[in-house]
């Protein structure tokens, strides 16, 4: 499973590093989330530098793509040479977004008038795009999904990795990044916000 977290200037560290360490969880299991960036470097929000792993071309090879959010997301979202280069199938990919990555994908006409979720800044965006915004962390449909709040990234993977692997191995995953003392109560608040979308197959092995 090769997963694409496309992150730009101006991103914000807790979307990108959180979800791409969680899915390497998986990495025993042949899953790789790489830092997908349009420049060799991107420097986040707060000044951090890091260099790329992937170029923009592997959006289209990858098996899903987390998008997440940024100070510069709203300039991105009104580039449409930079959209013509965020090439999305969610017929055979699973794709997520987080906060003003959901401006992203309504720009890509990839919500339509389906409900979303993002953060409250960009919430007045997401509605000015034509999307019914609801007030949940987590929403998905189909292989759709959006996130919001910064640490909601932890739904968007544990419900990537629980809709290709299972459960259980979305379960192991957040168990290990979980804080000591509140294992269980941590999975089992990230099931209750992912757990009606996914398949009953997964949610039967609770």
């Amino acid at each position: 499973m090769q997963i694409a977290v496309l992150t730009f200037d101006g991103f914000n560290e807790l979307d990108s590093f959180i979800a791409a360490a969680i899915l390497n969880r998986l990495r025993a299991q042949g899953w790789a989330a790489h830092i997908t960036a349009p420049a060799a470097q991107v420097t986040s929000m707060n000044g951090v530098t890091v260099t790329r792993q992937k170029d923009m071309d592997f959006l289209f090879e990858a098996d899903a793509v987390l998008i997440g959010s940024g100070i510069r997301t709203r300039e991105i979202a009104a580039d449409a040479d930079m959209l013509s280069h965020i090439r999305l199938d969610p017929r055979r990919q699973l794709v997520g977004a987080q906060c003003s990555g959901t401006l992203l994908l309504a720009k890509l006409g990839l919500i339509g008038t389906l409900p979303a979720c993002t953060d409250l800044t960009t919430k007045p965006w997401v509605i000015e795009a034509g999307v019914d915004v609801i007030d949940a962390p987590f929403v998905a449909h189909g292989n759709v999904a959006t996130a919001g709040g910064c640490m909601a990234s932890q739904y968007l993977a544990a419900w990537m990795i629980a809709r290709v692997a299972g459960r259980e191995a979305a379960e192991a995953a957040i168990h290990y990044v979980a804080p000591v003392g509140e294992k269980q109560q941590t999975i089992d608040r990230t099931f209750a916000a992912i757990h009606a979308f996914l398949p009953v197959d997964n949610f039967a092995a609770a």
